[in-house]
């Protein structure tokens, strides 16, 4: 089910002419989602009207088939090697066969060499007629020659090509980029439609509304929560678990989990000694804050970790580590 909130930008967006899209904002506003609906509706073959020119996809049509398995020749997808594996879509041949065999890892970045087939694509005539769509995500993986290498297909676009950028952090693109593109900024959807939406989904309304709050209201952060196998039921408790230092807490979380949330927790205890409201945690749950140069350390800290959080020496050590810190911040005088 696509959430609410998407289909309204998708109309939006839809309505508007323009041959490169921006979508941007934090995680968890939907991104991908609205991007995919856009190729959808661009090379749906039996596009339903909706009024003043607007078209949506079908859903049931060839081109609309082909996306749900991958397929489409007409859409070309740009994303890490990692991403595309976590969403279903195949790698190319070459890649595939080098990390099938081990030579390398799959990709965190965008490649400079899928660009260049992105390129060779855009180049091409369209195999089913409808024109074709570059999807780029998420775009800020781009390396500074990816980059460039889109920066000229998008000042001369060939052809019936359009373009859609998804982004998380938009201001690491190049200012060319950006220059070149129609942005859009993800609408955040209200408290109750994200719970009516997590519910159509199958998560109870508790457990919804815990993940919800821990994900700072970002719905699609909140499903990824509910999918992770951790226990929504004990996030309350997470502030005094680590005023005590209490490794077990986090048995299961992997390390990039564990420090989004300890960021959490440090932003919300810095938002409380600014005499803001807290996103993450409820005001009871947190307690007196450090000083805000405790504070301020320790997110330097959690930044420096990010730097080692996929690939930790070792990740009982590192959890050690970040429990102590959280410990030490946490029981610092006031």
């Amino acid at each position: 089910m696509t959430p609410p909130w998407i289909g309204v930008q998708t109309r939006q967006l839809l309505a508007q002419r323009g041959h490169a899209w921006l979508l941007h904002g934090p995680s968890g506003l939907g991104q991908y989602s609205l991007a995919m609906a856009l190729a959808r509706a661009w090379l749906c073959e039996q596009p339903r009207q909706q009024g003043e020119g607007i078209s949506s996809a079908c859903g049931i049509c060839g081109s609309c088939h082909a996306i749900d398995v991958r397929t489409h020749a007409d859409l070309c997808v740009l994303m890490p090697e990692v991403t595309m594996l976590d969403l279903g879509w195949p790698l190319s041949e070459k890649a595939q066969t080098e990390v099938d065999d081990k030579k390398r890892k799959a990709s965190k970045e965008i490649r400079v060499d899928a660009m260049r087939d992105a390129v060779e694509f855009s180049q091409r005539t369209s195999a089913r007629g409808r024109g074709k769509v570059v999807l780029v995500f998420p775009a800020e993986n781009m390396n500074a020659i990816t980059a460039n290498a889109l920066l000229k297909t998008l000042e001369e676009p060939p052809g019936d090509v359009k373009f859609v950028l998804a982004s998380e952090s938009a201001h690491q693109l190049l200012p060319t980029i950006r220059s070149r593109c129609l942005g859009h900024s993800m609408h955040w959807p209200d408290t109750q439609s994200s719970l009516d939406w997590m519910q159509s989904q199958g998560v109870a309304t508790p457990q919804a509304q815990r993940m919800l709050k821990a994900s700072g209201g970002r719905p699609e952060d909140a499903m990824a929560f509910a999918g992770s196998g951790r226990d929504p039921n004990v996030w309350n408790a997470l502030p005094k678990a680590m005023a005590r230092g209490e490794t077990l807490f986090f048995k299961d979380w992997s390390p990039p989990q564990i420090i989004d949330a300890l960021h959490k927790l440090c932003h919300d205890l810095m938002a409380i000694k600014t005499g803001a409201a807290p996103r993450f945690f409820d005001p009871v749950d947190l307690g007196r804050p450090p000083s805000m140069g405790v504070l301020s350390g320790w997110s330097k800290a959690l930044a420096s970790a990010m730097r080692t959080m996929d690939h930790p020496f070792n990740a009982g050590l590192m959890q050690e580590a970040l429990v102590g810190q959280a410990k030490t911040a946490l029981n610092s005088p006031h």
